[in-house]
């Protein structure tokens, strides 16, 4: 049994499962897959508004290889391939590089492997988070190997905004390193606290143990111009997935006056 799946990038595919899962894939109120309709099945809800996945990724990845052309495809693959291959050579000095071939390449994305600093106490998220006070998103973690980051630069990034984010991630680095050395706090340091995020930071009260510039500024290049101030402080991830709530108002709230109402409305 099978059943459709798209990534948050330009990929689309089935995902199969065997046969003692089949009765629990995820039904639909329209269209539900075969199986879900079988004797003993036993659907756990719908997951998707449509059955099958949006049916936009597969037009919208015609259309970028069609635009694209055979030329400018494999240009942008070699520049996406060589991107990667140049920030895995960077960086390989300060994170173990996993998964590269017997020449030392890796194809258009790579993974460094954060799972050991001794001493530090400092997980693939602390990084992640950390990466925001520096300007950036996270990459993808945890994946395909647990507590790892996964870094795919794709070819439309400059050579200048390549460097940044190596530049980030080594002096994140050196931040574990002084965690490791007794120079940081193990528990209450800039790993552990990011992001910072302005209120924070602009307070009148600072108690941490280092300074607000090595908070919000560890960077030369995060000028008060170019800072992206991240929207939130830390998130217990796990937490917030296992404890889903709404923030809108209940039902009850509603009525039919409400819909006359601009201000509900809006």
């Amino acid at each position: 049994a099978v059943v459709s799946t798209q990534s948050g990038h330009y990929g689309r595919g089935p995902i199969g499962v065997k046969s003692h899962l089949a009765p629990f894939l995820p039904g639909h109120e329209v269209l539900p897959p075969i199986e879900t309709t079988q004797p003993g099945a036993r659907p756990f809800g719908q997951v998707s508004a449509a059955p099958y996945g949006s049916a936009l990724i597969l037009p919208i990845s015609w259309a970028y290889l069609k635009l694209m052309g055979p030329t400018a495809l494999r240009s942008a693959t070699e520049v996406a391939i060589l991107n990667a291959n140049y920030m895995a050579k960077r960086l390989e000095k300060h994170y173990p590089i996993m998964f590269r071939n017997e020449n030392g390449f890796c194809a258009h994305e790579f993974i460094l492997d954060t799972r050991s600093f001794p001493g530090a106490n400092v997980g693939v998220m602390d990084i992640a988070k950390r990466l925001q006070d520096y300007g950036f998103h996270g990459p993808t973690t945890s994946w395909p190997v647990v507590n790892t980051l996964m870094v795919e630069p794709t070819e439309s990034e400059d050579k200048a905004e390549l460097d940044r984010y190596c530049d980030a991630l080594i002096s994140i680095r050196q931040e574990i390193q002084d965690i490791q050395d007794g120079k940081a706090d193990p528990v209450n340091n800039v790993l552990k606290n990011a992001p910072h995020t302005m209120e924070s930071v602009t307070a009148d009260t600072w108690d941490r143990p280092y300074s607000r510039k090595q908070a919000a500024y560890p960077l030369s290049w995060l000028t008060t111009s170019k800072k992206i101030w991240p929207g939130s402080a830390r998130v217990d991830d796990a937490y917030g997935d296992q404890n889903v709530f709404c923030t809108c108002p209940p039902l009850e709230a509603y009525s039919i006056s409400d819909l006359e109402n601009p201000e509900v409305l809006q």
